[in-house]
């Protein structure tokens, strides 16, 4: 069983085309602006057999067009790496594009083995310097940067997710370390700058927790502008989402 959150039909923001978007529950990152709180918790979701999750696929087919297909993000979904698995090789016999939205920081036999059978995966990178990627995250980014690692010694095709957090990951300094750690790699086929948002603030209200960077404003037009400047000269194709 695979423990889902909820689904996006159409989506267009997680990977190319028209996708169906599986949320799953459960997460090993404690991000401080994560926008799916509800997510992280590996309790609550709702119990779902992976043909279930096929059917519904198979069923919106006809909408994904060239591109399209289904994306799997969270939470974190290689948290459930094990039971991804067969899934992911009935949807690859339906021949149904697969996109995984992972944060890279687990690893196992069923990770990797998950990730052979993604056409492609978004690697949301936090940031790059070790330090402040535990303060906003609580986590290390070793194993992050490792994956991106495995990603292009095994010509897996992947992008990179950034979200731009004022005073937290918005240090040009930390940009440009970024594209000189990845901006060689041949894998990477496109950066997403996410530019910082407070939409999942009434979560957290409504599950009386403390939203901790209520201090903190959404980007200027000129920080996501120098943001993107930097990051274009390091990889090729760079949008802001």
């Amino acid at each position: 069983m695979i423990n889902v959150h909820s689904y996006e039909s159409m989506g267009t923001f997680d990977g190319p085309g028209l996708r169906l978007v599986v949320f799953l529950q459960g997460c090993n990152f404690r991000c401080l602006y994560c926008a799916n709180p509800d997510t992280i918790t590996s309790q609550g979701g709702t119990p779902t057999p992976p043909e279930e999750i096929l059917r519904m696929a198979v069923s919106q087919r006809p909408f994904f067009g060239k591109k399209g297909g289904i994306t799997f993000s969270g939470g974190e979904p290689t948290f459930q790496a094990k039971a991804l698995r067969p899934l992911f090789q009935m949807l690859k016999e339906e021949n149904i594009h697969r996109c995984l939205d992972t944060n890279g920081g687990i690893w196992n036999e069923d990770v990797e083995e998950l990730l052979k059978l993604t056409d492609l995966v978004l690697l949301d990178i936090k940031q790059v310097n070790p330090k402040r990627h535990k303060q906003l995250t609580e986590r290390s980014n070793e194993q992050t940067l490792q994956t991106a690692a495995w990603l292009e010694a095994n010509s897996r095709p992947f992008w990179i997710r950034y979200v731009l957090v004022p005073g937290y990951s918005d240090f040009e300094e930390d940009i440009r370390t970024l594209g000189e750690t990845l901006g060689h790699y041949q894998m990477i086929e496109r950066v997403e700058l996410l530019p910082y948002h407070t939409l999942g603030v009434h979560k957290y209200e409504a599950m009386e927790r403390p939203y901790l960077l209520k201090k903190v404003k959404e980007n200027t037009p000129e920080q996501i502008e120098k943001a993107a400047h930097l990051l274009r000269a390091y990889f090729k194709q760079v949008v802001v989402n």
